[in-house]
């Protein structure tokens, strides 16, 4: 929780959990339960406050100072779900109404920072489950018809439910707060402004778009950049959206969109432009991508890429036990390590020539987004969301900032040059 006072109030009365009083504390409660509290006394840094569903007040103390977070358990099935399925047992519970907390940010990054603590707690021990999880991971992969499936899962929510709570540029990627935008429509534009300087674009160039969205980039750079675009699209929805926006612009003779596959591109720019859509190309088929980028290239063109990235330590985890993410928002996705990315540059005999992080401006932009989801929601509800999709969507945001404030994840702006 950031407000120490609010933190200090809810462990009001709460006993701090040791080995010593463990036996006590936990008896006569299930045993998943017990053996969740056992797994917390590992905690290393910061501090948990926990109401059980007893009314009991508990609070486990890491060595190091950190988050201080805390939970309010209605039952005990966060324990039971969290140990079989990991952050999908703890997404579910969390949109069933099973458990709430004061600050969800500081709760997931409390044990996000912890690492083998939350191995025991939030990453699954029910082997079987995770087993059926990754089965359904990998029959959501990323063939030609299986990305169609995927993206229209996430992005076909229809254009009014994003419009009501984006910025007005309809920009659904991190934002840019460093360089000093104050608004989130501003950062959005000097996100776009700060990668198209990044990859050199030029009056004149044809840029390609991989991914382009409700075509927020792409009316950007043909006005400001004085370039020409063509964006590639596998979601009807942003594509109409993309446009009309366009056509309102004026800038038709300078920007088209086409429902294609980027496998399926066959032409040669001066440039490329792909923003956060390699996470949804799925592992199998990154080699495929940077081919691709390779084979779109005119020799002596750049391609810049914005990409979430995740810590190379946290990926052998990751990649096994596919999470809610995955499984909720972007079916078949996976988030590579800087490392990836430039093994699969080099084989293709593309140069990494830029490469910046940006990971925390990325948790404000999530903050930013929640507030006006928030804020949003009664136009939003009669769209045909009920309160359960509202918890799946807040836990998502939450779970997302908590992984870019703990440095679990990254993203980043990568340029990639062709000799």
């Amino acid at each position: 929780m950031t407000d120490r006072q609010d933190w200090t109030k809810f462990a009001e009365g709460a006993e701090i959990l040791t080995h010593d009083n463990i036996a006590r504390v936990s008896k006569g409660l299930p045993f998943k339960a017990r053996l969740a509290l056992r797994g917390l006394l590992q905690m290393q840094t910061g501090s948990l406050a926990i109401q059980m569903p007893d009314g009991r007040k508990v609070v486990v103390v890491g060595k190091m100072e950190g988050p201080k977070a805390a939970v309010t358990l209605r039952n005990w099935k966060l324990a039971y779900r969290a140990l079989l399925t990991g952050t999908i047992g703890v997404a579910e519970t969390y949109m069933d109404g099973d458990w709430d907390s004061p600050d969800i940010v500081s709760f997931l990054q409390l044990f996000l920072i912890n690492g083998e603590a939350a191995d025991q707690y939030a990453n699954g021990t029910g082997g079987i489950m995770q087993v059926v999880e990754k089965i359904r991971h990998w029959m959501r992969g990323n063939s030609k018809a299986g990305s169609k499936r995927n993206i229209s899962a996430h992005y076909d929510l229809g254009n009014d439910f994003y419009k009501a709570w984006l910025d007005p540029s309809m920009t659904y990627s991190s934002a840019l707060y460093s360089t000093g935008a104050n608004d989130l429509q501003s950062a959005q534009n000097a996100k776009y402004r700060a990668l198209a300087e990044a990859t050199g674009i030029k009056p004149g160039d044809h840029v390609l778009e991989i991914g382009c969205g409700w075509g927020g980039f792409a009316e950007f750079a043909a006005r400001e950049m004085g370039c020409r675009v063509t964006g590639l699209t596998i979601s009807r929805e942003q594509l109409v959206f993309a446009e009309e926006r366009i056509r309102k612009a004026g800038l038709s003779d300078r920007v088209d969109f086409r429902f294609q596959d980027y496998r399926d591109e066959t032409g040669v720019y001066d440039k490329i432009i792909s923003i956060e859509m390699f996470e949804a190309v799925g592992e199998k088929y990154w080699s495929t991508y940077f081919t691709k980028l390779k084979d779109c290239l005119k020799p002596g063109g750049q391609a810049g890429l914005q990409i979430i990235t995740i810590k190379p330590e946290a990926f052998a985890k990751y990649k096994a036990n596919p999470d809610f993410i995955q499984k909720y928002v972007f079916p078949g996705g996976m988030l590579p390590t800087p490392e990836h990315l430039l093994a699969l540059s080099r084989k293709v005999d593309l140069s990494m020539v830029k490469d910046f992080g940006f990971g925390l401006d990325y948790a404000r932009t999530l903050a930013e987004w929640r507030d006006r989801f928030w804020a949003a929601w009664e136009r939003v509800k009669p769209l045909g969301f009920d309160d359960r999709f509202k918890r799946l969507w807040d836990f998502y945001l939450f779970y997302c900032e908590a992984g870019f404030l703990s440095r679990n994840i990254d993203v980043r702006q990568v340029v990639f040059a062709r000799a």
